[in-house]
């Protein structure tokens, strides 16, 4: 068996298992806790359809730091980071560098 990992634009009000809305991370800019330094904008989440698993987050303008740092691209050519790397959302969404490098 299989888990279908799907590409899916949030609108406002829509949930992933009921613990994190879209509205909260979707268009928030994306910092590295370390440094600070800006990896681009949350385009879209990727999520296990079955379980509401976030998988990854997808960067839309993506800066020079994040395209130097060996980011897994969909098949878009999206950068992406793995939601195992987020350590906050508030203003920002913030991810240890070091987890996605």
């Amino acid at each position: 068996m299989f888990a279908l990992i799907i590409n899916y634009s949030f609108k406002k009000g829509d949930t992933v298992a009921g613990r994190v809305s879209g509205k909260d991370i979707v268009g928030k800019i994306v910092i590295s806790e370390e440094s600070g330094r800006k990896f681009g904008i949350v385009g879209d989440v990727n999520f296990i359809t079955e379980s509401g698993e976030l998988m990854n987050l997808v960067l839309e303008e993506p800066t020079k730091v994040a395209q130097e740092n060996n980011l897994s691209q969909d098949d878009d050519g999206r950068l992406l980071i793995p939601f195992s790397a987020v350590k906050a959302v508030g203003e920002f969404v913030v991810i240890s560098e070091k987890e996605v490098s």
